[in-house]
């Protein structure tokens, strides 16, 4: 119900910024016409104007030395293309007397002629606003000499009314442009969103712990690119969730064995009677204790480097520095005091990209692996080999064989010549660290004994 809802919710966002497109687009278009049709009914008029005062000014003649007019027809035909708006024309000598006029009485002040034969001015007409040309005839006459104007307007009421006209028939055509625009919006929106239903049906339908891909078939590239990110996110989620369930099924497998044979031992050293078998009763109730300590650790080791490995941001980081850390961890003067231990180490940094904790883990557990199985001395070294760089190993003996080596790194891999406080866990989370960080592991057989690497690509530093 609630992807229902944000599903609805985009639609109405997107159509919502449609409509304000149209609704800016509309403002644009209606001011710009408006402006337009004001100058063109402005344009329209003025012309209707000038033609009227023209023929007015072109019927003057001179008689006894004073300008007489005979109304043209023509002139009041062009005015009477605005029959709502009202009219006033006049004809001034050159002192400014009325020669004749619509209205003795009323006198509109033209600015000054020297502008030109034609100039328009605004003025009021009986108090509403108007328009007026003047047009100014000259008259070079033994009885008259002198210029004689014209004076003609009307008010605004045809002007506007042009104006509202053509305004409106742009507009009507564009708003229902706007709402077509509007319904196919609509229908190309909810056709492009009908993908995310399906996406949404898919994963309402799914099975908690069903983490498979989702298919990106046949969909939209913004959406793919959302859905390959989704089914990164839950690939990395699937093997989150897969090491817990390997976690919990190998805590409960292993720990079933050592649980039992330590309540078994300690059954036997409360028992028994004689002081001799008592304590080689606690001797294996000790070991017992110890092998299961090492398992729980190599455990919880494992669950941390693979959570690690795909949470924790990768550094640069110098494999010499995990060797020398290893060295002086004193862990293998538990597992065997007597070993001697050698580090072969460069001048020259080696540097990888990885998790510090998880390559510290797989060095641990190499040289765990090389002190339990191996013969002394031990050797660590690390190298630059090509691209590569290397973290290795290496005991004095033989080595298992190439069967086991097969097998090495497999949970839990263990032979009939492990011994009894190995877990067969520790190559596994060596392997682990390779696998996350683009690496591998190494194994072969030198002239001093048998190696054990762990290769990972160079990183940003290395020579």
């Amino acid at each position: 119900m609630t992807e229902r809802i944000v599903m609805r919710s985009l639609l109405s966002r997107v159509l919502g910024t449609v409509l304000l497109i149209l609704l800016l687009g509309g403002v644009l278009v209606a001011g710009s016409t408006w402006w337009n049709g004001q100058q063109a009914a402005r344009q329209a008029y003025d012309r209707i104007l000038v033609g009227a005062a023209r023929d007015i000014a072109e019927s003057i003649r001179i008689q006894d030395g004073a300008p007489l007019v005979d109304l043209p027809v023509s002139a009041f035909q062009l005015l009477a293309q605005a029959p709502d708006d009202r009219l006033y024309y006049a004809v001034l000598d050159a002192q400014g007397g009325l020669v004749t006029g619509v209205d003795p009485d009323l006198r509109i002040r033209p600015p000054d002629s020297g502008n030109g034969p034609v100039s328009f001015f605004d003025d009021a007409l009986n108090g509403e606003p108007a328009r007026f040309v003047l047009v100014t005839r000259r008259f070079v006459e033994r009885e008259f000499s002198g210029p004689v104007d014209v004076v003609v307007g009307q008010t605004l009421r045809a002007r506007k009314a042009m104006t509202r006209d053509l305004v409106l028939d742009a507009l009507l055509p564009l708003a229902a442009a706007g709402l077509v625009l509007m319904l196919i919006s609509f229908l190309v929106i909810r056709s492009a969103l009908r993908p995310l239903g399906a996406l949404v049906d898919d994963l309402a339908g799914r099975d908690p712990y069903d983490l498979t891909p989702m298919p990106t078939a046949r969909l939209p590239s913004e959406l793919q690119v959302m859905l390959g990110a989704m089914n990164r996110f839950m690939q990395r989620l699937d093997g989150q969730v897969e090491a817990m369930r390997n976690l919990i099924s190998d805590t409960a497998h292993q720990l079933r064995t050592p649980v039992a044979a330590i309540r078994v031992h300690t059954e036997t050293a409360m028992t028994e009677a004689d002081a001799a078998a008592r304590a080689r009763a606690l001797d294996r109730l000790l070991q017992r204790s110890r092998s299961l300590g090492t398992l729980l650790d190599q455990l919880l080791s494992r669950a941390l480097v693979i959570h690690r490995t795909d949470s924790a941001p990768r550094t640069p980081i110098d494999l010499r520095e995990i060797a020398l850390e290893i060295m002086e961890r004193d862990d293998r003067a538990v597992l065997m005091p007597e070993a001697e231990l050698r580090l072969e180490i460069g001048d020259d940094p080696v540097m990888v990209r990885a998790d510090a904790f998880s390559l510290n883990e797989a060095a641990h557990n190499l040289l765990g692996n090389a002190l339990r199985h191996g013969q002394p001395p031990v050797s660590i070294g690390v190298q630059r080999r090509g691209g590569e760089a290397v973290l290795w190993v290496q005991d004095s003996g033989p080595g298992p064989q190439d069967s086991v080596i097969d097998r090495l790194g497999d949970r839990f891999n263990r032979n009939a010549g492990t011994r009894e406080q190995s877990t067969g866990i520790g190559l596994s989370i060596v392997t682990a660290v390779a696998t996350a960080f683009g690496g591998r592991i190494e194994m072969s057989r030198q002239a001093g004994g048998f190696r054990a690497a762990l290769i990972l690509p160079a990183g940003e530093g290395t020579e």
